[in-house]
C-alpha cells in the first residue's frame, strides 16, 4: 500500500509526531480505524487502541453473490398473473433504446409459505424457506446500471463507473478492520467472480484485495513450499525472516511500501501452515457433508464453497465473498428462458439453507452475516418470449444473522415487480447496513485519494434500520 494513495495519511507520516498527536490527527474518523490494517498490529506505534466505531453485532460477513441477475419475480417476490399478456414499456434496457413494448410473462413458480413468518419462498427454494424465520427479505433494492459489467461495479464498490479505481466492498472491510487470525487474510473470495473489479483493493492498495481462495489440492496457488521441506526448516526459515523484518522495520518504521510489503510476505508464510487445513474436510461429519450437499453431484461444488466458508469465518477471516456461477455476464443471466434458473436454484438452494443451520447450531450465526444479492433483478416482461431481461429498478437482497431480524419481509416491487415503490433501497443501504452490522459508521469510511475525498457509501439512507434486531 503506497503513502502516495493516501496524501493526507502519508504527509502526517513522515513527519515526526507523538502518538497523541498522531492519533489525533489520524483518529478522528475512518483513519483511525484502519490503523489496525498497517501499523499499530505490527507495534510501530505502542499502545494504540484499535477497535471499530462502536460494539460491532457481527465479526465476519459471507457475501453471496449470484452473477446475472437472479429474478426475483421467480423467487422471493410472488406477484399473480393478472398482468400476464399485458404490454410494458421496455425502453432503455441494457443495450436497447428504442420504444419498445414487450408483453408481461407469467410466473410459473409456486410459492409456499415456510415457518413461523410465514414468508413465501418459490419452489426454486424450498430448503432455503426452511431457514426463512432466520432471513430478512429485502424486496425494494434497485442500483442505476442496467448492464452487467457497471452493475457489477455499481454494486461491489458502491459508485458508478470507473473515473477512479474504487475498491470493492470487502476490501474496505479488510482496510478498517485488518484480520483477527496472522495467519489468514481478512478478505477472500471463493468462486468465480463475474469481473476483477469484484477482488480489487483499488486505490486502497493491494494489500487488502481479495485473496483467491479455491478447492482442491492447492487452495492457494504457489504457496506450498518445495516437496522435501520439513516443518522444522520451515520454522527456521520463518524466525529468520521476522529478524530480518524487525530489523528492517526499525530502520525504516514509518515506510508504509516496505510495511504493506513486509506484512504481505508475512501473510503469505502463514497462509503455507494454514490453508491447507482449511480445506480438509476429512474431519468433517457425514451429517455435516450431507447439510450442505457435498456427495451430491448438483451441490457438491456450491457446498464445499460454503464449507470452506463457515471454516474461514471460523477462523477469523472477516468478509467472504462466494461468486455463483461468474464468468461472462454470469449463469443467472436469464434472456432466452427464465426456466434456465432451475438448476442453478438446485446447485444452491440446499448449501445455502445448509450453511445458515451450521452457522446456527454452532453458535455461530448471531456474530456471522450472510448476505444473498446479485447485480440487479430481471424484468415481469417477455425477451425472445420465454427468457426476461434486466431489471435494475427493483429486485430483491436478504440478510441472516449477524445482528439481522429474521422472518420479516420489508419493502415491496409494484404489482408487477418492476419497480421499488415500498420503502425503496439503493445498493448503497446495503453496504451501509453491512458495515453497521461490522461496527462501522459509514459516513466516516472515508480517505483521500488523488487530492480529493473518497467515500465507500455515496448516495441512499445509510443502514436498512427495519431490519436490525
Amino acid at each position: 500500500m503506497s503513502a502516495d494513495a493516501f496524501p493526507r495519511l502519508g504527509s502526517c507520516l513522515r513527519e515526526t509526531v507523538s502518538r497523541r498527536d498522531f492519533l489525533h490527527r489520524a483518529g478522528g474518523g475512518f483513519l483511525g480505524v484502519a490503523l489496525g490494517a498497517l501499523w499499530a498490529e505490527a507495534g510501530e506505534i505502542p499502545n494504540a487502541v484499535l477497535g471499530p466505531h462502536f460494539r460491532p453485532r457481527a465479526k465476519s460477513v459471507i457475501y453471496l453473490f449470484m452473477c446475472g441477475g437472479v429474478s426475483h419475480i421467480d423467487t422471493f417476490d410472488p406477484k399473480d398473473n393478472k398482468w400476464a399478456g399485458t404490454l410494458m414499456d421496455a425502453v432503455g434496457f441494457g443495450d436497447n433504446q428504442a420504444e419498445m413494448k414487450r408483453p408481461v410473462i407469467p410466473c410459473r413458480r409456486t410459492f409456499t409459505r415456510y415457518g413461523e413468518s410465514g414468508t413465501p419462498v418459490s419452489d426454486w427454494f424450498p430448503h432455503v424457506g426452511g431457514v426463512v424465520d432466520d432471513i430478512a427479505v429485502i424486496r425494494s433494492m434497485w442500483c442505476h446500471e442496467s448492464n452487467h459489467f457497471p452493475a457489477v461495479i455499481e454494486t461491489c464498490t458502491g459508485h458508478q463507473g470507473r473515473q477512479f479505481d474504487h475498491p470493492a466492498l470487502g476490501s474496505w472491510v479488510s482496510y478498517a478492520l485488518g484480520t483477527s487470525n496472522r495467519n489468514l487474510p481478512a478478505f477472500v473470495n471463493l468462486g468465480r467472480p463475474s469481473s476483477p473489479v469484484q477482488l480489487t483493493g483499488g486505490y486502497l492498495g493491494a494489500s487488502v484485495s481479495a485473496t483467491p481462495f479455491q478447492l482442491g489440492d492447492t487452495p492457494i496457488p504457489n504457496l506450498h513450499p518445495p516437496k522435501g521441506t520439513l516443518a522444522a526448516d520451515r520454522d527456521r526459515q520463518l524466525q529468520i525472516l521476522q529478524r530480518l523484518n524487525e530489523d528492517f522495520r526499525s530502520r525504516y518504521q514509518m515506510n508504509t511500501d516496505i510495511a504493506a510489503r513486509t506484512k504481505a510476505y508475512e501473510l503469505a508464510a502463514g497462509l503455507q501452515l494454514e490453508a491447507p487445513h482449511l480445506i480438509d474436510f476429512s474431519n468433517e461429519p457425514r451429517h455435516i457433508l450431507d447439510l450442505y450437499g457435498i456427495g451430491t453431484r448438483e451441490t457438491d461444488d456450491f457446498g464445499r464453497q460454503l464449507l470452506l466458508a463457515r471454516r474461514l469465518a471460523e477462523q477469523g477471516t472477516r468478509f467472504i465473498q462466494v461468486c455463483h456461477a461468474g464468468g461472462g455476464n454470469g449463469g443467472w443471466d436469464a434472456h432466452g428462458n427464465i426456466e434456465s434458473h432451475a438448476p442453478l436454484c438446485r446447485a444452491t438452494d440446499k448449501p445455502i439453507a445448509g450453511l445458515i443451520r451450521d452457522l446456527k447450531q454452532r453458535g455461530m450465526l448471531e456474530e456471522t452475516l450472510v448476505v444473498w444479492t446479485s447485480e440487479f433483478g430481471r424484468t415481469p416482461w417477455s425477451q425472445n418470449t420465454t427468457g426476461r431481461d434486466h431489471n435494475p429498478r427493483g429486485y430483491t437482497s436478504w440478510m441472516a444473522g449477524g445482528g439481522i431480524q429474521g422472518g420479516i419481509v420489508h419493502g415491496a416491487t409494484d404489482d408487477v415487480g418492476y419497480k421499488a415503490v415500498e420503502n425503496p433501497h439503493y445498493y448503497s443501504d446495503l453496504h451501509a447496513t453491512i458495515l453497521h452490522q461490522l461496527g462501522l459508521d459509514h459516513r466516516r469510511m472515508e480517505i483521500t485519494s488523488a487530492g480529493r475525498p473518497m467515500r465507500l457509501v455515496e448516495e441512499g439512507f445509510g443502514p436498512i434500520q427495519a431490519i436490525l434486531a
